[in-house]
């Protein structure tokens, strides 16, 4: 099992989760609003928020716990859907789900995906 999350621009959500949506056997997905910033702490940011002190831009963080041979599929989709080419498109990270507990069932493993 994987859990992939990726952060990418709030107005490429609908498009992502369009071409999500086609992917056979995927068992959902979270999306939180987010910001922060990157390498150049949101200077010259076209869409920079001021908190206090600092700049943030405003991102969409979307998880997705799937089986192993689900990865490259969903990780290929979220890329090309969110891809703008220009700075600040986003990022997609990959990590090992150590186990999954379904809170309704008490089903573990890769059952309770």
């Amino acid at each position: 099992m994987q859990e992939i999350k990726a952060i990418i621009r709030p107005f490429k959500l609908d498009d992502v989760v369009t071409e999500l949506h086609k992917i056979e056997g995927l068992p959902g997905l979270t999306i939180s609003e987010i910001k922060g910033f990157g390498k150049s702490k949101a200077k010259n940011a076209k869409d920079a928020i001021t908190e206090g002190l600092h700049l943030f831009i405003k991102r969409v963080k979307i998880e997705i716990v799937v089986h192993d041979d689900l990865v490259d599929e969903v990780v290929n989709t979220i890329q090309n859907s969110a891809h703008t080419g220009n700075t600040g498109d986003g990022k997609i990270f990959v990590i090992d789900v150590m186990n999954t507990i379904k809170i309704r069932t008490n089903e573990r493993g890769e059952s309770a995906i």
